[in-house]
């Protein structure tokens, strides 16, 4: 499951203590990402998605942009719901992507991860 964005900043405090205490550490990601990069840390398990690092920051910056603007509630909202619905389509492509990688599903199955 994607924890990119704020659960990922989170997530990396504990993979760095886990690392410090002598665990290894494996991240599966996908390519394109908003903070998720490699580390010394943990091993990276990248897969590619349909989409470019380009798309998915231009729509993040449109959601932004939207959630300041002015307008009656339900101008905001629906602008707001539309873009969080653009949103989550990268999470569910990066899921459906991550689960048709039979080379990537293979090796978590192998390692026991």
């Amino acid at each position: 499951v994607p924890v990119d964005g704020s659960h990922w900043l989170s997530m990396r405090e504990v993979l760095d203590s886990l690392r410090q205490k002598g665990h290894e550490v494996v991240v599966v990601a996908p390519e394109v990402t908003l903070h998720i990069k490699p580390s010394k840390n943990f091993v990276m398990k990248m897969y590619s998605v349909p989409y470019t690092q380009e798309e998915m920051d231009k729509e993040f910056q449109a959601f932004f942009h939207v959630s300041f603007e002015e307008g009656s509630f339900f101008e905001r909202f629906f602008k707001v719901y539309e873009g969080m619905k653009k949103l989550t389509d990268f999470g569910v492509s990066s899921c459906r992507q991550l689960l048709k990688n039979k080379e990537l599903i293979k090796f978590l199955e192998e390692s026991k991860f």
